[in-house]
């Protein structure tokens, strides 16, 4: 009988680890995989976010969950320390959301928490590490394509939480597209008066979207504006960020050798 290939993962843990942490094609076919499950996921939040709850939405909802969950399973399983995974940030934000896909089960509504699987691709090293070996454009725009999804991810975040504590209370926030309107004109500043957000809490929610909004929009102007650097380590410091036609270490002074990808 013909024995296994040696290369070839022996056990499930071992086949799962294989698949979130290798580098082989299908591992990475496998990653991507679940990068457009994430996408999917988004979508399916934001999309229906604005309309109206539904049987049909609600089914999705709790399949969407179960899968969710398999996966959150499998890469607890291909970790080699499953409980210091378990307690990252990125893993508790996919449980909150995962709970709240799976909330129906147990009567309960928790879809506002949904977006919070959206954290996950803000923290997810290997998959950013894929990225940037795969599209030269990401690899040239890394710090402005992660500070625009952050700041995205907040504004969504932050409409949900306004949408949930107001739209049973307050009459100008009747459903997301209120909400999200309020959440950008607070976040530019702009502040046109025609929604605000009442009592102790309301004025809370609105500071905390100003200062942290501002401060994430800054941050993405920042990346956007200021000149580019590539991700190349000094073998004498260790420096990571350099100048794209550096050619000495700005740090140490060592001879740096970045590879050209060449300009059209």
């Amino acid at each position: 009988m013909a024995g296994r290939p040696a290369d070839e993962p022996a056990t499930l843990r071992a086949r799962l680890h294989h698949l979130y942490a290798g580098n082989t094609e299908d591992a990475r076919r496998f990653r991507y995989g679940v990068l457009a499950l994430d996408l999917a996921t988004i979508t399916f939040v934001i999309a229906t976010s604005f309309v109206g709850r539904s049987r049909t939405i609600g089914v999705i909802d709790i399949g969407l969950g179960l899968v969710l969950l398999a996966e959150f399973v499998g890469r607890l399983l291909a970790s080699r320390k499953p409980m210091r995974e378990a307690l990252t940030p990125a893993s508790i934000a996919d449980a909150v959301a995962i709970a709240s896909f799976l909330a129906p089960l147990a009567g309960f509504s928790l879809g506002f928490l949904r977006i919070a699987r959206t954290l996950r691709l803000l923290h997810s090293y290997r998959m950013a590490e894929m990225l940037r070996q795969d599209f030269a454009f990401f690899r040239r725009n890394e710090d402005a394509v992660l500070a625009g999804i952050h700041l995205v991810v907040f504004v969504f975040i932050m409409t949900a939480v306004v949408y949930e504590t107001q739209h049973f209370t307050n009459p100008h926030i009747v459903n997301y597209a209120d909400a999200l309107y309020f959440t950008v004109t607070a976040l530019t500043t702009t502040g046109f008066g025609d929604i605000t957000l009442p009592g102790t809490a309301g004025r809370l929610i609105s500071v905390a979207i100003m200062i942290a909004g501002v401060t994430l929009f800054l941050r993405l102007a920042q990346t956007l504006f200021r000149p580019r650097k590539v991700r190349f380590s000094c073998g004498d410091c260790g420096l990571s960020r350099h100048d794209a036609d550096a050619v000495h270490c700005k740090a140490c002074g060592a001879l740096l050798n970045i590879p050209d990808e060449g300009r059209e």
